[in-house]
């Protein structure tokens, strides 16, 4: 549309931060490329969300066995090279199967590293391409703890294509990856040790439903390490020995460094050009995902917009720029509350305002809900189930957490309620199938 450049919209990554909203633009005419330096279709498609997702289900089957067991009889046991090679039979063409629909909707996917040569051109490998537009998708990266040898540990990319499980693994940190992949590593039989920072665990999720998750991670033989202090990593033969507190040391096969995500921004050229960013929050951006330059935009994990780093986040804020790029609007991005989840046996999920939020105001009442009495719930005998609901004074709901085997359902189907700010006549309207999760949480609005 735009013949003084090579392309109307350039995205710097491939992921859903990019492709989601970059196929409607090119079905107006737009003439859209990619450029990645991995594999298309970034973190979440290759070795996130989906790869994580499909490793998890046996566990969850196995936790559901042992809860109901003596009505289904015997054990269970955890294949984790079967469970791997199955992860690798769904996950493994889906970056070729995403070039094949990005190049058949008529958009260029351009391979290797991008920096900016100026504002409107990418350097990829010594080529320059040119756009009008330009938007930075480039994602998180995982961090390394800065302590001795920290090159002897691994990271969540290493964890996904792990083909045979450890007998004994540290994991550095607490946050969504580190709680996730402990509780996958101990029901596959692995010796599970969490090396804290701190004292807290998940510290953005509602801890009293995070202190009974810790629980039952402690009661399945996991150990955490508070404040642990970590100096350094060392081998020890075909072992490795992590050296923390007090001259204190732990001898394991593997090291999982989950210490975070940080945003993928050096070495871009963004400097030059004037993009301002954060090393530890990312790109910095206006109500419109527009950078400090204005032709150049950022979308999804790297950009600093306070919202979760979540795949649904950097699908909303894809589909906002297509709008915006279109003409289709001209007014600043309105997020809606974004449901977030941590896989763990028991799940926690939470949207909108949150309790502590809640209790601390009198414009929220908060009502909490023990649900192991519920019938549905002792179906599959659940041992923990609560939730809790924040209406504003209207007592239209604002904010939902739950902690269950369920959780992750539950949340899903009390996302409109929330976004909507449904009243009663409206939350009756929706007619929800019976006996479900989502009959479960909306009977209590």
């Amino acid at each position: 549309m735009n013949k003084k450049y090579d392309y109307d919209v350039i995205y710097i990554g491939s992921g859903h931060a990019a492709f989601d909203g970059a196929k409607n633009l090119c079905k107006q005419g737009f003439k859209i490329a990619f450029v990645e330096a991995n594999a298309v279709g970034g973190t979440c498609t290759n070795w996130g969300c989906n790869a994580k997702i499909t490793l998890d289900l046996p566990i969850i089957l196995s936790k559901t066995q042992q809860r109901i067991n003596g009505i289904v009889e015997g054990e269970t046991s955890i294949n984790w090279h079967n469970n791997m090679q199955h992860k690798h039979e769904l996950i493994d063409n889906l970056k070729v199967n995403r070039e094949a629909t990005m190049k058949s909707l008529g958009m260029d996917v351009i391979h290797g590293f991008a920096k900016f040569y100026d504002t409107h051109t990418l350097d990829i490998g010594g080529e320059h391409v040119t756009s009008n537009k330009i938007v930075i998708a480039t994602g998180l990266t995982p961090h390394k703890v800065g302590v001795n040898n920290t090159d002897l540990s691994h990271d969540s990319k290493d964890f996904l294509n792990l083909d045979k499980m450890p007998k004994s693994m540290a994991i550095i940190g607490t946050g969504y990856i580190a709680m996730e992949f402990a509780s996958m590593a101990n029901e596959a039989g692995c010796d599970v040790t969490m090396l804290m920072h701190s004292d807290k665990v998940l510290r953005s999720f509602y801890q009293p439903y995070v202190s009974e998750v810790v629980n039952e991670m402690k009661k399945s033989g996991i150990h955490f390490i508070q404040n642990s202090n970590i100096s350094a990593f060392n081998r020890d033969g075909n072992n490795y020995v992590v050296s923390y507190g007090d001259n204190q040391k732990l001898n394991v096969e593997w090291i999982l460094d989950a210490s975070g995500r940080v945003p993928m921004v050096h070495n871009m050229g963004l400097e030059k050009i004037g993009v301002k960013y954060d090393d530890k929050k990312g790109i910095i951006v206006n109500n419109y995902l527009q950078t400090s330059v204005d032709n150049i935009y950022a979308s999804g994990d790297v950009a600093a917009t306070g919202q979760p780093k979540l795949t649904p986040t950097a699908t909303f804020e894809s589909q906002y720029l297509y709008h915006l790029f279109s003409g289709e609007t001209d007014k600043p991005i309105n997020f809606p509350a974004i449901p977030s989840v941590v896989f763990t046996s028991p799940r926690i999920s939470q949207t909108g305002v949150s309790v502590d939020e809640a209790e601390k105001s009198d414009a929220y009442t908060v009502e909490k809900h023990d649900m192991t009495n519920s019938w549905f719930r002792q179906v599959t005998k659940a041992k923990i189930a609560s939730n809790s609901y924040v209406f504003n004074k209207e007592h239209r709901l604002v904010g939902f957490t739950e902690i269950s085997d369920d959780a992750d359902n539950a949340i899903d189907t009390l996302v409109p309620a929330v976004n909507m700010h449904m009243n009663k006549e409206e939350i009756e309207r929706n007619v929800h199938l019976f006996p479900s999760i989502g009959h479960e949480a909306w009977k209590n609005l």
